[in-house]
């Protein structure tokens, strides 16, 4: 397959690129073979050749598809709803109770996570780490669904043994470890028969928190992620009342917690990290675990924001997440914005304080490079994801500015011409644009490991 038009991406921090007339190579495995201006010798051999075209138009681009590195897939059920408490309250009120009805209705479950895998391709989200339910066979439809439209996602089976609702939670730390290995295997199992390059399902162990867990589950959880070779996730320093929770019962901090059960490792994610001082933020780096920032549902749940431009000075890998529903939107799109406009509050309060230093703020290049190529690293899925580099993985997502007639889509309005020489260009200035204001009405393609995934054939 070709792909010939202009792309986009951002290969590093604070990085854009944007190619024109540029060719796209993508074999039968969805890997790309040719990545080079349409008009270079190669390109046009392969242009004269009988392989399928699909020509971007004017006025679109493609771009890398979004990675959400954090999302409570059972909490999709009440989206929207139920922010108004802090957050110890606010699992036990509205949390605990989804899941748990979840997990008891497994046609219910297969509602809620078809509809979340649908909506996570109309936000251009091609990759998502999910939180799953205690229930092994609520989490097997969970990564059925997403297998099903071709999302990457790793997929978290909850491990707790502690629980401030009684009838939400394991038996026993041993009954929690043998439940995660079991569905450890089976989910491992639902992509066994397919070509390598289409197992987009893993599973990943998931002790919710501290609060949740005993020291003897988070032992045995970090044996297993060493001996096993998985990845993990759980949330860290997230909001006051937990943090103080854990000092109250554990005597230390929960990243000393975590440290000392093997459960910060180079295949860890932490969501949230606001109360991670400086010192702790080195501690993550050491151990190469990365970091889910989630803006808007610390804004909910958080005294305090995340430290980002400390994070990412020192090397933390940090990509973005919704979490839904401690957030209320689904949209990559709309973390970006929030991660900037909480880095640019930071900035004004450390200029305001007269502190010395780097500035704090992050711009809408950084962001988009949070959302794609450097949120590909933090989740440790397949090298290349998020660019259009030969070798790379073909994931992409087609956008639309404006229509053939030169009316601007969905809530883009343009005055002015676009065109030079009569022909349209695109600029940095009109990605910024569609960076501010754009939505779901501008994407008209998704596309993961080559295969059309959205909207469905």
């Amino acid at each position: 397959m070709l792909f010939r038009g202009d792309f986009v991406s951002s290969k590093r921090l604070g990085d854009l690129q944007i190619l024109h007339d540029h060719l796209v190579a993508v074999n039968e495995q969805g890997v790309i073979t040719h990545s080079e201006p349409a008009t270079s010798a190669s390109s046009r051999h392969l242009l004269q050749s009988d392989e399928p075209k699909t020509e971007i138009p004017p006025g679109s681009f493609l771009i890398p598809t979004f990675c959400d590195l954090h999302l409570h897939a059972p909490q999709y059920l009440y989206q929207g709803t139920g922010l108004h408490l802090p957050l110890m309250e606010w699992l036990n009120q509205y949390a605990f109770k989804a899941e748990e009805r979840i997990d008891g209705d497994p046609v219910l479950a297969q509602r809620v996570y078809e509809r979340l895998a649908e909506r996570l391709l109309e936000s251009g989200t091609g990759a998502v780490v999910l939180f799953g339910t205690i229930n092994e066979n609520a989490n097997i439809i969970l990564a059925k669904a997403m297998l099903s439209r071709g999302l990457r996602a790793y997929v978290g089976k909850l491990s707790m043994d502690i629980s401030s609702r009684p009838t939400y939670k394991e038996a026993s730390a041993q009954d929690s470890l043998t439940n995660a290995m079991s569905f450890v295997n089976n989910c491992r199992a639902l992509c066994s028969d397919l070509p390598e390059t289409l197992r987009t399902v893993e599973p990943i162990l998931t002790p919710r928190f501290v609060p949740t867990c005993s020291d003897k589950l988070l032992t045995g959880l970090g044996e297993l992620a060493r001996d096993k070779q998985l990845r993990v996730q759980s949330h860290l320093a997230e909001a006051h009342d937990q943090v103080q929770w854990v000092l109250q019962e554990r005597g230390v901090e929960d990243i000393e917690v975590f440290e000392r059960n093997g459960l910060l490792t180079s295949r860890t994610i932490q969501a949230h990290c606001t109360f991670l001082p400086p010192p702790s933020l080195h501690k993550l780096a050491h151990h190469g675990t990365s970091v889910a920032h989630c803006p808007l549902s610390n804004a909910y749940f958080s005294a305090e924001p995340f430290r980002l431009r400390e994070a990412l000075d020192i090397g933390v890998r940090v990509g973005l997440g919704t979490d839904i529903a401690g957030g209320y939107s689904i949209d990559i799109m709309q973390a970006m914005r929030q991660a900037v406009t909480v880095s640019r509050m930071r900035e004004g309060q450390r200029v305001i304080r007269g502190d010395e230093g780097r500035a704090l703020s992050i711009d809408w290049k950084e962001a988009l490079f949070l959302a794609t190529k450097g949120g590909a690293e933090a989740m440790g899925i397949q090298s290349g994801i998020g660019t259009f580099t030969v070798s790379s993985p073909f994931d992409a997502q087609l956008v639309r500015l404006i229509t053939v007639g030169g009316t601007g889509v969905g809530s883009l309005d343009f005055f002015d011409s676009q065109t030079v020489g009569g022909k349209w260009v695109l600029t940095e200035e009109l990605v910024e644009k569609w960076w501010c204001l754009g939505d779901e009405r501008n994407r008209e393609g998704i596309w993961i490991q080559g295969r059309k995934v959205w909207p469905e054939r």
